[in-house]
C-alpha cells in the first residue's frame, strides 16, 4: 500500500459515519432550541441562534464520530454560539439601544399558561438556579443531567479533561441546589404573605 493512498483511505473512513449540517439540523434541532434556552438566551434569539449553530457545523464540515456525540459537540457549538449573542447584547446595551430594542432583547421563556400554578413555578425556581451558573458550569449541568450525555462524551466535545466536566458539575450541582432551595423558600414565603393578605 503506498503512502498516498493512505489519507485518502482514512478521509472515506470518517466520511462513513460523517453527519452533515442537514442530518444534524433534522435529528438535532429541538435538543439545540432547548439547549440554548437552558442556556439564558431569550426565546426571541432562540430561532436565530439555532441557525447559527447550525452554519457553524456546516463550517465545521459535520460531525464525525469520535469520542464526542453529535448532540454535545452541538452543545459546544451552543455555547459559543449563546456566549457571542450575550457579547453583542451587552454591546447594544452599552451603546444605548432604544426601549423597543431592549424589550425584545429582554425576552425570557415563559411556561405555557395552561400548565398549573404549581408547574410554573417550579420551572421559575429551575430557570433561576440555572442563572445562577456560568455558561461552562450550566452546559456540563445541563448536558449531564437534563440531556442525559456522558461525562466522556461533554468531554471530547468541549475538548477538556474528563476530570474538568466532573468538577464543573460538582460545583455547578452545589450551586444549583443552594439557588433552587432559595428560591423555593422565597415563593413559599410569597404565598404565605399574599394568602395572609387576602384573609384579611
Amino acid at each position: 500500500m503506498d503512502m498516498k493512498t493512505m489519507p485518502a483511505m482514512q478521509q472515506r473512513a470518517q466520511s462513513v459515519g460523517k453527519l452533515d449540517a442537514e442530518a444534524l439540523f433534522r435529528a438535532h434541532a429541538p435538543f439545540v432550541a432547548s439547549f440554548l434556552q437552558r442556556l439564558g438566551s431569550p426565546r426571541g434569539e432562540v430561532e436565530d441562534l439555532v441557525q447559527e449553530v447550525f452554519l457553524v457545523a456546516h463550517r465545521k464540515g459535520g460531525f464525525v464520530p469520535g469520542s464526542g456525540q453529535p448532540r454535545t459537540w452541538l452543545g459546544a457549538i451552543s455555547v459559543h454560539v449563546a456566549q457571542s449573542a450575550r457579547r453583542s447584547r451587552r454591546r447594544l446595551e452599552a451603546r444605548g439601544t432604544t426601549d423597543s430594542e431592549l424589550v425584545e432583547l429582554a425576552t425570557s421563556p415563559r411556561p405555557d399558561p395552561a400548565q398549573s400554578l404549581e408547574t410554573q413555578r417550579a420551572l421559575q425556581r429551575v430557570q433561576a438556579a440555572l442563572d445562577t451558573l456560568d455558561i461552562e458550569h450550566r452546559a456540563a449541568f445541563v448536558l449531564y443531567e437534563l440531556e442525559k450525555e456522558s461525562c466522556d462524551s461533554i468531554a471530547a466535545a468541549f475538548d477538556v479533561p474528563v476530570g474538568t466536566i466532573y468538577s464543573r458539575l460538582h460545583h455547578a450541582r452545589k450551586r444549583f441546589l443552594e439557588a433552587y432551595s432559595a428560591k423555593e423558600a422565597s415563593q413559599r414565603a410569597s404565598l404565605r404573605a399574599q394568602q395572609t393578605v387576602e384573609g384579611r
